[in-house]
Order: C-alpha cells, then structure tokens, then sequence
C-alpha cells in the first residue's frame, strides 16, 4: 500500500549542479541534501524544503520536461512569485486550475515547476 511520496526526480544535463543550486538553493529557498557516495559520483544534486524533496539527476541526453512538472504547493503565492522574479526566475501565472491560485516557472536547464496554492487559504499573517 502506497504511504507517501517521497521524492521526485528530474532530469537535468552533465555539468548544470551550479546553476541547479543557484536556482533550488538561492531563488527558491531549499536545502541542498547530501547525496550518498556511491549516487553523488554520478552527479546532480538533492534538494528539500520542508517534506518535501526534489532530485535532480545527470541525463545523458537529456531534453528537458515541457509538460510533465511536479506541483509544488506553497505558502503565500503571491509574495512566493514575488521572490523568484526577483531573483530573476520567469514566473507565468495560470487561472485554469478552479480553486487554486497557480504559476509556472522553469529551473535553469528548462525544467517545467508548478507552484500552487489553494484558493482561500488563510492570508500570512493568520498561518
């Protein structure tokens, strides 16, 4: 029986572990998590915030995903998206979701991210 999600993996080409910090670590605000020696000698980089974990892996040929995205549900959407633009991430917003408050945005190789939050959710100051 499945009990949780534990992470999810995406894909990302040789070489790119500094931009991906740049972006997991500095605009989005997660922790980088050490990987094990014998997954770290094959490159990428292990992120999480909270539960929630986010592993990137070196793709030889790698194309990045265009539609097929995690969604990741966040706090306070509006200064979230504030954050990145910012920093300098591309944020796209989209109203097709009834009930949630939602964007796009791509890490630096190109990978597709949604950030969503439920409509009335309590305002920050209330959380």
């Amino acid at each position: 029986m499945i009990a949780a999600l534990d992470h999810v993996q995406l894909a990302a080409p040789e070489g790119s572990e500094e931009a991906l910090r740049a972006y997991y670590v500095d605009i989005l605000g997660m922790t980088e998590m050490p990987k094990p020696p014998v997954l770290a000698a094959r490159g990428g980089c292990w992120f999480q915030a909270g539960p929630v974990q986010l592993h990137v892996g070196i793709e030889a040929d790698f194309r990045p995903a265009r539609k097929a995205h995690p969604g990741l549900r966040v706090r306070d959407i509006e200064a979230f998206a504030a954050r990145l633009t910012e920093r300098g991430a591309e944020v796209r917003w989209d109203g097709d979701l009834p009930g949630h408050r939602r964007f796009f945005s791509h890490d630096p190789v190109g990978n597709r991210l949604e950030f969503l939050e439920p409509d009335g959710a309590p305002a920050p100051e209330n959380r």
